[in-house]
């Protein structure tokens, strides 16, 4: 099947493989990027206005002229390949738009050879003055003289060999190794980024619970370090890929069994290894039981603190003293219905709020539990229809929770608000919610909700924005599931291009 190329100039471009070149040289480009590029080449020495191209390249996506200026100058950047001298291929005409002012021919390709596309048939030059004069019209078409009809052959021949030698070249060159350069990449670590992650070690007995109370203290650790101090951490406990990360620091946690008096005994193996000389900051295990895990997060905490040099403010300290109920198995159930909704399939969330029903059952003084079971419940109801009965008994509990002191000045108060006032469409009481959330509390869900209410703003690019700080967050199923799925579903492929490209290269 052929192949359609088109020589812009210098550039050979090569849609299928989303590539362009010159000698030698090869630059892979957004595939957004080559079909602007492309568009031009199909309008050469023409004005192409904002609007036309958002209708023509950016089909069936909502973008603003921002976006259109922003890749045109990525564009003319990757055109300039770093020389300055080099002419501009696209110009901005004022008031109107963008011209492509460089030479344009389409090829088309086969295999390794190039053939342009059939030339037009040249007019004829027009007699000269002397001639006209000279000579008079004869009345029929007068016969071309036999010379005078070799020198135009000849002179159709040599452009057309021209045409198609320079094409051949300019492929060859390109295309003399099939693939493409194999590079190293190269990463600037940033001493104040923090990767929390999970390992797959030898799993323990109830494995399942451990599994949900490292998530959990990943979560705490993320959200509070994130909030209230200098540190941008990722949680990348539900992210399953090994690649280069630009974090100055790994936060590593593991379950291990280890000979212990004589016993084989489970411990939680916590690293922080500074990435820059590979030297430990912090090394702790701790023997997990369902009795020590909340003196256990205690202990924690206050050993990064130490290892990070960064006393942790008052606030956050009012925070973590949050997720400390009078019992220890209280946290244990709570950090697993934390899971359960982070999940955030309907199961998920229903087996959450049981499990939340019990958890305050057991520990009437830890609120915040309360407020999270307020949260699944909202949740539940934009994904499952509930009849008049439990739509009356989830709006006493909103009610309930609300009304509670302490919860209304943190970040879960303005959630279940949020993800309330979408429900009821009021879109502009859910933008002042979750605005009021996120300068109390730096979480992927506050910003997966922000990316909810812009969508029904009708501001795709925000909410484009909003997720990939979600996902830049916490990375993983998990958010892209609520992504996808909650209050409303998203179609990820419409609304956040790059996001689906990211998740499709892996």
């Amino acid at each position: 099947m052929q192949q359609p190329v088109v020589l812009i100039g210098e550039w050979l471009v090569s849609p299928a493989i989303n590539q362009i070149s010159r000698q030698g040289r090869q630059l892979t480009l957004e595939p957004r990027l080559i079909d602007l590029l492309v568009y031009f080449a199909h309008h050469p020495d023409e004005v192409l206005s904002r609007d036309e191209l958002i209708d023509n390249v950016w089909t069936r996506n909502v973008v603003t002229s921002h976006v259109v200026t922003q890749s045109i100058s990525e564009l003319r950047k990757s055109l300039k390949d770093g020389d300055d001298s080099s002419p501009e291929y696209i110009v901005t005409v004022p008031k109107r738009g963008y011209k492509l002012t460089a030479t344009v021919m389409w090829c088309t390709e086969e295999g390794k050879e190039l053939t342009p596309l059939p030339l037009t048939v040249l007019p004829t030059p027009a007699p000269t003055e002397s001639a006209a004069t000279s000579q008079p019209t004869p009345s029929t078409t007068t016969p071309v003289p036999e010379k005078r009809r070799s020198v135009t052959t000849w002179w159709v021949w040599g452009l057309f060999l021209l045409a198609l030698f320079s094409c051949v070249a300019l492929v060859a060159m390109s295309t003399i190794d099939s693939h493409p350069p194999v590079t190293k990449t190269r990463l600037l670590l940033n001493p104040r980024d923090i990767d929390i992650r999970l390992a797959n070690g030898n799993s323990c007995n109830n494995a399942a619970s451990q599994r949900a109370y490292a998530v959990g203290l990943g979560s705490l650790i993320t959200t509070s370090l994130n909030t209230y101090s200098t540190y941008m951490v990722h949680d990348k406990t539900n992210y399953n890929f090994n690649e280069p990360s630009s974090s100055g620091k790994t936060l590593t946690i593991e379950f291990v069994n280890q000979r212990h008096y004589r016993a084989q005994q489970c411990f939680m193996s916590v690293q922080l290894v500074d990435n820059a000389d590979g030297s430990t900051m912090l090394d702790k295990r701790y023997f997990v039981t369902s009795d020590n895990q909340l003196s256990i997060q205690k202990d924690l905490m206050s050993s990064l603190s130490e290892a990070l040099t960064q006393p942790w403010p008052e606030k956050m300290q009012a925070m973590l003293r949050q997720y400390q109920p009078s019992k220890s198995q209280s946290l244990a159930d709570f950090y697993q219905a934390h899971q359960l909704l982070m999940n955030g399939d309907i199961d998920s969330l229903s087996k959450a709020s049981v499990l939340l029903e019990d958890v305050i059952s057991d520990s009437p003084d830890f609120i915040y539990a309360q407020a999270e079971k307020a949260l699944v419940d909202v949740l539940r109801r934009s994904q499952q229809p509930l009849d008049e009965k439990q739509l009356a008994a989830l709006d006493a509990e909103i009610n309930h929770v609300t009304a509670i002191p302490d919860i209304k000045q943190t970040a879960v108060f303005f959630q279940i608000k949020t993800i309330n006032m979408l429900s009821l469409g009021k879109v502009d009481d859910a933008f002042e919610a979750v605005n009021a959330g996120i300068e109390m509390e730096m979480s992927w869900m506050n910003y997966v909700l922000l990316g909810k209410v812009y969508e029904m703003k009708g501001e795709n690019r925000l909410a484009a924005d909003a997720y990939i700080t979600a996902f830049n967050l916490r990375p993983g199923e998990n958010t892209l599931y609520w992504i996808e799925n909650s209050v409303f579903q998203t179609s990820v492929t419409r609304v956040v291009p790059y996001l689906d490209n990211f998740l499709a290269a892996k």
